[in-house]
């Protein structure tokens, strides 16, 4: 796997330095820092197409790192946890990263993405700044299945909806999942109608929806700070 961009090299060099495989630069960097990657894997030097191709186009930087396969989790693996969001069709990469982003910061013990049946991991992990790293992440495709195997391990389910009850007065359960849908189709009246509560971000302008990595971050620093 090949993740590319400075920031998050660093990063992943900082925090899963056991993660890397091998080290690709396409430019001369600081002496201290080239003895940092040297140190944890082999660094091979690559000419500007080289690297172009490796990043398929993007904005490498001058550093690219292969990685070890990023594993998803399972839902079994998470049912441990207290706090769990859910993304119900959300599909734009740059959103489900900056979500991810999110729940890591703010203590969100996994996220889990429904109603889709593949994920851009590499991607993923480039929109998240390398948060991903840290985050459990399923991918399960039925939403029904999914919100019934939560209510059995204990989870109150809440969705977004702008009918919903103000997030503000919302008095969340200690075992929480809450499910956010794309800002285009939203969370279809079948899934809403499974939810224990339905919740909504009450905006002193009128306006049709918030981005949904946007609303993602409201919801999580509600449910942590309060």
């Amino acid at each position: 796997m090949i993740v590319y961009g400075k920031q998050i090299s660093l990063y992943i060099l900082d925090n899963y330095p056991n993660m890397i495989e091998e080290v690709y630069l396409q430019k001369e960097i600081d002496k201290k820092l080239f003895y940092r990657f040297s140190n944890v894997a082999k660094v091979v030097r690559v000419d500007p197409k080289k690297a172009q191709a490796m990043a398929r186009g993007g904005n490498h930087q001058g550093f690219l790192l292969k990685i070890k396969d990023f594993e998803l989790s399972s839902l079994k693996d998470i049912k441990e946890g207290d706090f769990i969001l859910i993304l119900y069709n959300v599909t734009d990469i740059g959103n489900i990263g900056a979500i991810v982003r999110t729940a890591y910061v703010f203590g969100v013990d996994a996220v889990v993405v429904t109603a889709q049946k593949h994920l851009n991991i590499e991607s993923i992990i480039r929109a998240s700044s390398g948060a991903l790293m840290g985050m459990p992440l399923v991918l399960y495709p039925n939403a029904l299945d999914l919100i019934n195997e939560l209510k059995m391990d204990g989870f109150s389910i809440y969705a977004t909806d702008f009918k919903g009850e103000n997030l503000k007065e919302v008095a969340f359960s200690k075992k929480r999942a809450v499910i956010l849908g794309s800002e285009g189709s939203g969370i279809p009246e079948k899934i809403l109608n499974r939810a224990d509560k339905k919740i909504s971000i009450k905006m002193v302008r009128e306006f049709d929806s918030l981005n949904v990595s946007a609303a993602a971050a409201i919801v999580c620093d509600r449910i942590a700070n309060g």
